[in-house]
């Protein structure tokens, strides 16, 4: 089964850098000088943590649903 997980980018001022971090995936994070480095460099984390977890025989967590909120 295809299971949908998400990418949270944000600038980072101290390193320069966009900070990539995967909310199902806490301990897990990655960078790139450049937004689209940040989610090429994304996309591979994921598909190895996938990879990973397959390996090693280990359930994936449920992806987070996104949240809309109206103010």
């Amino acid at each position: 089964m295809h299971r949908h997980y998400s990418m949270l980018i944000q600038w980072s001022g101290e390193d320069q850098a966009y900070v990539v971090t995967f909310p199902e995936f806490p301990l897990s994070h990655t960078h790139g000088l450049t937004y689209e480095e940040a989610v090429k460099n994304g996309q591979e984390v994921l598909d190895l943590l996938v990879e990973a977890y397959a390996t090693e025989d280990k359930l994936l967590p449920e992806p987070v649903g996104f949240q809309y909120v109206v103010a």
